[in-house]
């Protein structure tokens, strides 16, 4: 299953070096934009502050959603999760509108930017932590398909482009056009406002226990029915836990069988569908065919 040891080491790495990441940023950032007064820069100051929020965030709920299931939580605690993502929308939601606040009034009130070159190098800095910090994510959501770590990636992703973004403004402030500098701010901020939004659908999908893709519900009624004495398959339900599937089938069997072949081949296209799903939990009910279709046997 996908709460093995090594899953769950992965999962508390990634988020410990997303907290990291995040501290050193805002750091770095603050001296610059306190030295520059850039719009672009407190931009980058913004995102990069609610990134520690949020990362710190995804810790505390990595942390509870690893935990076993228990009398009270049978399905685990993975929606901790998804819970975290909507968290995480809000607060980027929240940065959006503060920097577009800011480039709005440094549009009426236009400045020079200080000390831009020093920015620069700042902002080169947080494109080398970034990119290294999304590769191990990479790596982290590919093994373990966790909900919290995509949505923390999906806001670092778009903190690539913000610090592109803030980087062109600076360079292009440091040769006299200040204007810009505004303008990239507020462009920076539809960006993030649209980051948070599909961030917010994505955990809102799964604490709705929204269906897994039709594509996948179909192949795994394949599976099933390409198990040796199934004759068929139906009411297949699936819903998403944090890093979970759990999946729900009915198989239509012979009636004649025993107990104990009905269950060994119900095991064996549960075993099915989890090898070609590892993060699906299957519990399958069997049911006689001629109770299922009964015009066929009459």
């Amino acid at each position: 299953m996908t709460s093995s040891p090594e899953h769950a080491r992965l999962l508390r790495l990634a988020t410990r070096a997303s907290v990291a990441v995040a501290s050193i940023l805002i750091v770095a950032k603050a001296i610059a934009w306190w030295l520059s007064g850039s719009v672009s820069m407190l931009a980058g100051l913004t995102d990069s502050a609610l990134d520690g929020v949020t990362s710190l965030l995804n810790l505390l709920a990595v942390h509870y959603a690893l935990r076993p299931a228990d009398d009270d939580h049978r399905y685990g605690h993975g929606k901790a999760e998804s819970l975290a993502g909507m968290a995480q929308a809000l607060f980027i939601g929240g940065s959006a509108l503060l920097i577009a606040f800011q480039a709005f009034d440094r549009l009426k009130h236009p400045e020079p930017i200080g000390a831009p070159w020093i920015s620069i190098g700042v902002i080169v800095f947080s494109l080398g932590m970034t990119a290294a910090l999304l590769m191990l994510q990479h790596r982290v959501i590919r093994e373990t398909g966790s909900n919290a770590v995509r949505a923390d990636s999906l806001h670092y992703r778009s903190d690539l482009l913000l610090n592109g973004s803030i980087l062109l403004a600076l360079v292009l402030a440091g040769f006299g056009w200040h204007q810009l500098d505004a303008w990239f701010g507020l462009a920076i901020a539809a960006y993030i406002l649209w980051s948070a939004i599909q961030i917010a659908r994505e955990s809102f999908t799964v604490l709705m226990d929204e269906e897994l893709p039709p594509e996948v519900s179909q192949h795994m009624l394949e599976l099933a029915c390409g198990v040796p004495g199934v004759l068929g398959a139906h009411d297949l339900r699936t819903r998403v836990s944090g890093s979970h599937w759990f999946v729900q089938l009915h198989l239509e069997l012979p009636g004649e069988l025993t107990l104990s072949v009905a269950h060994d081949i119900s095991d064996q296209a549960a075993d099915a569908i989890h090898a070609a799903y590892p993060r699906a939990e299957v519990l399958v009910h069997a049911d006689p065919q001629e109770v299922v279709n009964p015009v066929r046997h009459q």
